[in-house]
């Protein structure tokens, strides 16, 4: 029987850097598994996915699986998520009747609200993200953190942030890995001048810490010693990670145009929008691993693809066009391969952050099964508001069933789900923008 107890809030100190510890064994005898923390993430991607027509020749690259309820495989697109299947839920045919009416291109502002806003009563309410922050943000350092590639807000039926507070405005995305990284750590951004001297001297953010978690180790037993290990290299390859990350986005790209980008060799760009991905999911790990928040969004790219940082991704990763016209090329047989294969790139980086959640203990589960994961879309193809692809992970000891494909009908309000996302966080919303209840499919 352990005389001590670690206080699931300890935090290591250094030299302004303050560092958040993960859950460990000799937390136990405070934190029954029952109370550890539920989280909630939402990440969105704009304009559609590959839908060839099913029993065609390209069926293969269909977003959508084949059979149906727990009778189901993947197709080539979201085969990734075979690895982490037994907590994941495929949902088909919903969306929100307000996005129904609106522009095709016009609904990225309202993934997490449900709002009708367009270019003539431009106002939105506030995201289902927002409601949950609000009601257990005080649990956490920061109440939610909001992410994107673009940063900002961006404009109206343009945004660059999936975040809207309670009445409705933008709340601004983060976009630097660094600024994130630093944030996580303590550091207000007044004070990263005053540190800044401090943190180039040292060889890590860990350095700093070094000498609060020496002393720490030596009251913990070996298994905890091991966590905290695992831990501090987790947290130095994610700083390693971020430094590679913000050289790259740092260098902005050539003003070129579609045709002169498709003969350009990007063969030393290729791993720069994984890269630049993975980074931002490995940060929402450790913010979560660490309870700096349980609260997340990440928008990937946004619907102002002209103008959008992500819009040439695919073209860093060998494709021959920008995210919007390759989106644009779904029913066209060699654009429905293309969009088939990216749309297999973005499940592997989202099955890369599933796994991460999958592989790291948390009491008597992993930190995916208190966790919920929605990624999707607010389109089906490029001007299509119906029948959004959605992937709904995680959440397993929160009550919630996975491992199948639910199609659902019209009559179904995507803030359904949101009721059932805040329920199992804690959160009394028995409604939420328009729904008409919970989404019952997917709870145990």
């Amino acid at each position: 029987m352990q005389s001590w107890h670690l206080d699931r809030r300890t935090f290591l100190l250094g030299s302004g850097v303050s560092m958040a510890l993960p859950y460990m064994e000799a937390m136990g005898a405070q934190t029954a598994p029952s109370e550890l923390p539920a989280r909630m993430c939402a990440m969105y991607f704009p304009f559609g996915v590959g839908l060839p027509k099913e029993g065609s020749d390209l069926h293969k690259w269909r977003w959508f699986p084949n059979g149906e309820g727990k009778e189901f495989t993947f197709n080539e697109s979201l085969k990734p998520l075979e690895s982490v299947r037994e907590s994941v839920t495929i949902i088909g045919g919903m969306s929100h009747p307000n996005g129904r009416r609106m522009g095709g291109h016009d609904t990225g502002d309202t993934f997490l609200t449900g709002a009708l806003f367009d270019k003539q009563l431009l106002h939105n309410t506030v995201s289902v993200d927002q409601v949950a922050a609000a009601a257990i943000g005080s649990q956490t350092r920061y109440s939610s953190i909001t992410m994107s590639t673009d940063g900002g807000v961006g404009e109206p039926t343009r945004s660059s942030t999936l975040s809207y507070d309670i009445k409705g405005r933008p709340i601004p995305a983060l976009n630097q890995p660094l600024m994130i990284f630093n944030r996580l750590f303590g550091l207000a951004d007044e004070d990263l001048k005053r540190h800044q001297r401090r943190l180039r001297s040292a060889s890590s953010m860990l350095d700093l810490v070094l000498e609060d978690s020496n002393s720490l180790r030596r009251r913990l037993g070996r298994h905890d010693q091991d966590k905290l290990d695992e831990y501090f290299s987790s947290v130095r390859q994610i700083e390693q990670r971020v430094k590679r990350t913000q050289r790259w986005l740092d260098i902005p790209l050539p003003s070129l145009t579609d045709e002169e980008r498709s003969l350009l060799k990007l063969d030393s760009d290729k791993e720069a929008p994984k890269e630049y991905m993975r980074t931002m999911y490995d940060l929402m790990w450790l913010a979560f691993k660490s309870d700096s928040t349980r609260v997340a969004t990440y928008q990937i790219a946004s619907m102002a693809d002209a103008s959008s940082v992500a819009g040439p991704f695919p073209f860093r990763e060998g494709f021959k066009a920008n995210l919007h016209n390759l989106a644009h090329g779904w029913n066209k047989p060699d654009g429905a391969v293309a969009l088939g294969k990216w749309d297999r790139f973005m499940t592997e980086q989202l099955t890369y952050f599933l796994q991460r959640l999958k592989s790291t203990e948390e009491g008597d589960g992993t930190l995916l099964d208190r966790t919920m994961v929605l990624h999707g879309c607010s389109n089906s193809t490029t001007h299509n508001n119906n029948n959004y692809p959605l992937i709904f992970a995680g959440g397993n000891k929160l009550g919630l069933e996975h491992n199948h494909y639910v199609k659902v009908g019209a009559d179904v309000p995507m803030s359904n789900l949101f009721v059932t996302m805040l329920d199992k966080m804690g959160v009394a919303a028995p409604a939420f923008a328009d729904s008409t209840g919970e989404l019952t499919a997917i709870q145990a």
